[in-house]
């Protein structure tokens, strides 16, 4: 909407990218400072409170009021954000809402179903689940593909080349990529915070890189990736920014809502989606390094378990083995984001190092 002012009323501050993620960034952050006490007070009303898992360490019991499907308030304020500043006819801008909503009606349902049947249990089965998340991610791999023409060239972080172009094969590493994301960030969403933080870090990195990517000056100055279009992305993550740290304020310990699968789910692959279109699929093991940590402690676990019946953690995802073992959530939390902070910094050094 604001770049039709520049477009009919020749009002050139908003044709900049900058300035409209700018307005993107605190109209997203306004709109969910505003609607998210409303939410919290219907949520309370209607019992839409997180089902606690059984086995679940029993400093969270004290959780069980505690509303969810937060994420649904920070999805909404961000898509209205971009709506209003951002160009919509963009393909990289249309695929990037399509990902975000198609993942995030994924989590409303498996959120609902939980809420629904009163049990932690009670939602998506794994199967559904990932077959959902899926294809959700084949629609959005399409979209790259087809109508925003996004090269399907391989690079790895710190050598300027391609190493080789994946054709057709590129869908099927794309939906990986989205699908893995995804369901890192809602495994890591167990305490306070925990998942928001290193998000909004994870969102900022790759906006960095798809600015610079977008841009034919700035990318060929650092030998980055070229991918034309891509820029207009940027408002898209700082709109959903926006909405994380408005969400931030009311989900820091101790919690007022949580995000719930509406949320995480959708963060995830959009995370994912913004690693796609700036190549850097092998830096988000950098970028996404608590999201890694906390995936790979849970197949260690598993893997553990079912073929030496031995546990390597007092409990999965790591998060659990902490609290376990005595920490004070807030201090996990706090730790938990300085290593993503850290891991970002030394992601971001990606763009002159090549």
């Amino acid at each position: 909407m604001l770049y039709l002012f520049y477009q009919f009323a020749s009002i050139n501050l908003f044709q900049y990218i900058t300035v409209r993620a700018g307005i993107a960034f605190f109209l997203a952050f306004i709109l969910t400072i505003y609607l998210m006490p409303k939410f919290i007070k219907w949520a309370h009303s209607k019992n839409a409170n997180q089902p606690i898992y059984s086995l679940a360490p029993q400093t969270h019991q004290k959780k069980s009021k505690t509303p969810t499907m937060g994420g649904i308030v920070f999805l909404v304020t961000s898509i209205i954000a971009v709506l209003v500043c951002a160009r919509i006819n963009n393909p990289f801008v249309l695929s990037a809402l399509s990902c975000i909503l198609l993942f995030g009606l994924i989590g409303m349902k498996d959120d609902l179903s939980k809420i629904l049947g009163k049990s932690n249990t009670a939602g998506l089965s794994p199967k559904a689940k990932m077959l959902a998340q899926m294809g959700a991610a084949a629609i959005v791999a399409v979209m790259l593909y087809v109508f925003a023409d996004l090269d399907s060239d391989f690079f790895i972080p710190f050598y300027k080349y391609p190493l080789f172009d994946m054709k057709l094969f590129a869908l099927a590493f794309w939906v990986l990529v989205m699908v893995s994301a995804s369901n890192a960030v809602n495994l890591t969403d167990g305490l306070d915070g925990l998942a928001t933080v290193p998000s909004i870090l994870s969102i900022f990195s790759l906006s960095v890189f798809v600015y610079v990517g977008g841009n034919a000056m700035l990318s060929g100055y650092l030998l980055l990736p070229k991918v034309g279009g891509s820029g207009e992305v940027v408002i898209v993550a700082t709109a959903v920014m926006g909405s994380l740290v408005g969400f931030l304020w009311f989900n820091c310990y101790p919690a007022e809502i949580f995000m719930g699968d509406s949320g995480s789910l959708s963060i995830g692959a959009f995370i994912g989606y913004m690693a796609i279109i700036s190549k850097n699929e092998i830096l988000l093991i950098l970028i996404g390094f608590v999201f890694v940590l906390e995936t790979v402690s849970v197949i260690l676990q598993v893997g553990s378990f079912k073929t030496r019946k031995k546990r390597i953690f007092l409990m999965a995802p790591i998060h659990h083995h902490f609290e376990v073992k005595g920490w004070a959530e807030n201090k996990i939390i706090v730790r938990f984001w300085i290593i993503a902070l850290i891991s970002n910094l030394l992601a971001l050094t990606a763009l002159k190092i090549r």
